[in-house]
């Protein structure tokens, strides 16, 4: 069982998940409710939620309570999870030229 903060999304990864399906139905409705109805049912919605997007959201979920637990204020536990997101690391197997460049 998985206890989740009630009020915030960021710590909750299942808002991600909900973000995901509304923008898929919003791409996909020409904006009539019974357009609107078909795509809820039909199973393309949840076949385009990839799992390793959800264990992605999952992930970003434990840096930022990783962060609140030891105390940051809000935009101190904002820069934390920045530091370490994919967008500074593209690869595990190599380090960008920036930080390259601290180690000589």
């Amino acid at each position: 069982c998985i206890f989740l903060l009630k009020f915030h999304c960021k710590l909750n990864f299942i808002e991600y998940f909900w973000g995901k399906v509304k923008k898929y139905l919003w791409d996909n409705c020409d904006s009539t409710f019974e357009t609107l109805k078909k795509n809820i049912i039909c199973p393309l919605v949840m076949q385009s939620m990839q799992l390793s997007m959800i264990q992605l959201w999952e992930h970003h979920m434990h840096c930022w309570m990783e962060a609140y637990q030891t105390g940051l204020a809000m935009k101190d536990a904002q820069f934390q999870v920045q530091q370490f997101s994919s967008t500074k690391y593209k690869s595990h197997r190599c380090v960008p030229e920036t930080v390259a460049c601290t180690f000589d």
